[in-house]
């Protein structure tokens, strides 16, 4: 078992203080562990694109909840909570993502996301293909 399975914080410290090492000139590249230091920056990006997929599912969930239930007492408390999700993503969206983020597969899993009743009553139809843009669910409305 390799220190990376044993115990990633020790081994992330001590590949940064080999990556500071070998910036500065010194020759330690063998000592690097060069295919799960490369991993580990991969899964980075794609943890920060995964993070605003979630932040925009949850936005369009409490978006598509508010219209399916309007006359719900939770409806104020929907889309305060869909503004924060959205307000979150767009912090955390860069450009480069936008060609990684499926925003007709987001909207299908906040579709399947909605209960089939609330409070007694069923849902009001709602769009099968996602009514908005990722600019529009970006912005700060």
């Amino acid at each position: 078992m390799s220190d990376y399975d044993r115990d990633v914080l020790t081994w992330s410290e001590r590949q940064a203080a080999l990556l500071r090492r070998v910036a500065a000139g010194e020759r330690v590249n063998d000592q690097v562990d060069w295919g799960n230091v490369v991993e580990e920056i991969e899964t980075v990006g794609r943890s920060e694109v995964s993070a605003v997929e979630s932040l925009l599912t949850m936005a369009l969930l409490h978006d598509l909840k508010s219209a399916a239930w309007p006359l719900s007492r939770d409806v104020p408390h929907r889309r305060a909570e869909a503004r924060l999700f959205r307000r979150q993503a767009r912090r955390k969206f860069t450009e480069s993502m936008r060609q990684k983020l499926d925003l007709v597969g987001l909207y299908s899993d906040a579709l399947a996301g909605l209960p089939d009743t609330m409070d007694g009553q069923p849902a009001l139809p709602m769009p099968s293909t996602c009514p908005v843009t990722l600019d529009e669910l970006l912005s700060d409305d």
